[in-house]
């Protein structure tokens, strides 16, 4: 089966097939680039999915990856990377196997069958300039021929004539004779020439055509070859990388069977654990029992010489209802001011004070109808101990012993704040341990640097390791006392810190029992068992029970401050008024005029305190 002999006469033909194939190979090498695009455009989109989903670092987010579930997803984005790269291997493999190198063998390809047709058309010229010799050297022998023959009809006339001369006659024969010379010669020549032509036409289709032919199929049939070859390396890169697919699929199967729900749930039980003990059972209230609802104007100041009503609070005794507060640490709380004092004025003129951004001007009352309002208008009223976190959440942050929170909560805070310190002074006792060795080199080899250069900085380490500790032992103290190592703090150090909450897990019957968000903070549960339902009268009875605070100093006035907020007191500039009670931090002192006691702004007063009487 050959080119050259079945398709002999098919030049064009065969000319327009090599240039089809030629075709063919291109569109595959694009078929291939364009998979190649696709491949890196699926890696990179592959990429970007696990970028965009993985935990952000320093964020709450990072912190849910504690979790089985968690980890097993973020294992699942890492392998999902590696599954990208093998993609990317894919477009790399492709590329360097397949379409760079089929692209270098199509112009090679290009330039060989470029040759053989030049070769083709190469012989076809030269038979054709054959078989134009051949047609002249024919034309010209036939023309002799017939000239010869006229001549000597033309001869055989003037001989046959008698009239003619014979001179005329002779030249008659001559003339003759030169025609059938010539004519004898063009017929040598054309068979010459006719045989020439023979040979070489027999060369032309028996020889140059179909070693010319032989070519371009032999051509052809490498390009067909090759193109067979490119198909399988483009098979075998797909194949070369499925055993690595294969493994990150069995790593994700392998990170979702690690997943341990019983852990997880483990986990839950750490991060929200309170440490607060159930709500006891509700002890039955008898309403049938008559009960006095009429409150006085006059209760709190005049109501201890009547009879005692006995206090309903949850079913409980009068003595548990106020654990660890006061009378006069309640009434603080209802009567302070529940914002932040105003600014001291910038001149110590009266008309220049002003009032800073206090509530609008109201009509002042007496504290019991206050009091006596507050508690015929709202039948219910939260827990207290709620009512003091929240008071201590308007008036600033939360406490720096994340009193705050609840017990267990507060116990891992305070061992997270513990490592967090420790870590810190050992990176810098270890960096005091390199300036000392530092120091010894400088000392052998004083050429290297000055010893003295180096005080100031291992000072500045030493004081830095001090505050650390200093830091450290405060909350290791806290820390022990929320696990019950140390004893408990007093009752004033328990009011500055917010303790109430994480020494007194247990709740009063019928308080607003403490939730906690999931994002740490304490929301209230309001609901009608949580309500705390008592009689203004029994109020008025408690409150009378105990004398009022004794001074702890004095305190002159700085500047005029008009009290307009309930709980505040109007003071008048140079006025000297007793203190009942210290600044806590709020930024607010409690003071006394003969029967009256309100708060003014700590920065408007001048404080001198007596110790004798802070210390008794």
């Amino acid at each position: 089966m050959s080119w050259g002999i079945e398709l002999w006469d098919q030049f064009d033909n065969l000319e327009k097939h090599t240039q089809w194939g030629i075709d063919i190979l291109e569109k595959y090498i694009k078929f291939v680039k364009e998979r190649t695009e696709i491949e890196l455009s699926y890696a990179k989109q592959l990429r970007n999915l696990a970028k965009k989903y993985q935990p952000k670092k320093n964020s709450k987010e990072e912190e849910e990856y504690r979790y089985t579930a968690c980890k097993a997803f973020l294992s699942t984005l890492n392998e999902m990377n590696d599954y990208a790269g093998q993609h990317e291997v894919i477009s790399e493999n492709m590329t360097s196997h397949i379409t760079v190198e089929l692209a270098r063998y199509v112009q090679e390809l290009k330039q060989e069958r470029k040759s053989y047709f030049h070769d083709g058309r190469k012989a076809q010229q030269h038979i054709e300039i054959c078989w134009k010799q051949l047609e002249s050297s024919k034309r010209r022998f036939e023309r002799d021929c017939k000239e010869a023959d006229r001549a000597q009809q033309y001869f055989e006339k003037m001989d046959a004539d008698i009239n003619v001369t014979k001179a005329d006659v002779e030249k008659a024969r001559q003339q003759a004779q030169v025609r059938h010379q010539m004519a004898e010669d063009s017929r040598a020549d054309y068979s010459s020439i006719l045989q020439k032509f023979n040979h070489e036409q027999h060369e032309y289709y028996h020889t140059h055509i179909p070693n010319i032919f032989q070519k371009i199929q032999e051509m052809e049939e490498r390009r067909i070859l090759r193109i067979g070859e490119s198909m399988k390396t483009y098979a075998e890169v797909d194949r070369q990388v499925i055993p690595i697919i294969g493994k990150c699929l069995d790593e994700i199967v392998k990170a979702a069977e690690s997943i341990d729900q019983k852990n997880d749930s483990q986990l839950v039980i750490e991060a929200y654990k309170s440490g607060f003990e159930p709500p006891g059972d509700i002890e039955f209230e008898d309403y049938t029992q008559p009960m006095k609802r009429t409150v006085s104007d006059n209760s709190l100041s005049n109501s201890r010489g009547e009879g005692k009503p006995e206090l309903k609070f949850g079913g409980k005794s009068k003595g548990k209802l106020w654990p660890f507060i006061k009378k006069n640490k309640l009434m603080s709380l209802l009567t302070s001011p529940h914002q932040p004092p105003p600014p001291p004025p910038a001149s110590a003129l009266p008309t220049a004070v002003p009032n800073g951004p206090q509530s609008p001007k109201q009509q002042k009352e007496p504290l019991s109808h206050r009091f006596n309002e507050f508690m015929t208008s709202k039948p219910k009223i939260h827990c207290f101990r709620s009512l003091k976190r929240g008071l201590s959440l308007k008036l600033g942050a939360a406490p720096e012993d994340f009193s705050n929170l609840p017990p267990e909560q507060r116990r891992k805070k305070l061992q997270q704040k513990v490592d967090e310190l420790n870590k810190e002074i050992q990176k810098e006792m270890d960096q005091r341990d390199a300036i000392t060795k530092m120091k010894d080199v400088y000392l052998k080899n004083p050429q290297m640097g000055d010893p003295a250069s180096l005080d100031h900085k291992l000072t500045e380490v030493s004081q830095n390791i001090e505050k650390l500790r200093l830091e450290a032992q405060k909350f290791e103290a806290w820390l022990a006392e929320v696990e019950g190592r140390l004893p408990a703090r007093g009752d004033q150090a328990r009011r500055q810190s917010g303790m109430y909450e994480a020494q007194n897990p247990t709740t009063v019957n019928n308080c607003a029992q403490d939730r906690e968000s999931p994002d740490g903070s304490y929301t209230e549960e309001q609901s009608q068992e949580s309500e705390v339902k008592v009689l203004a009268t029994d109020f008025d009875d408690e409150f009378d029970d105990e004398e009022p605070l004794p001074a702890i100093g004095t305190c002159k006035a700085l500047y005029t401050f008009e009290g307009q907020n309930e709980g505040t007191i109007s003071v008048v500039e140079g006025e000297t008024l007793y203190v009942i009670e210290e600044d806590k931090g709020d930024g607010w002192t409690r003071i006394r005029r003969n029967e009256e006691e309100g708060y003014v702004p700590t920065s408007y007063v001048e404080v001198y305190l007596d110790k004798n009487a802070k210390d008794s």
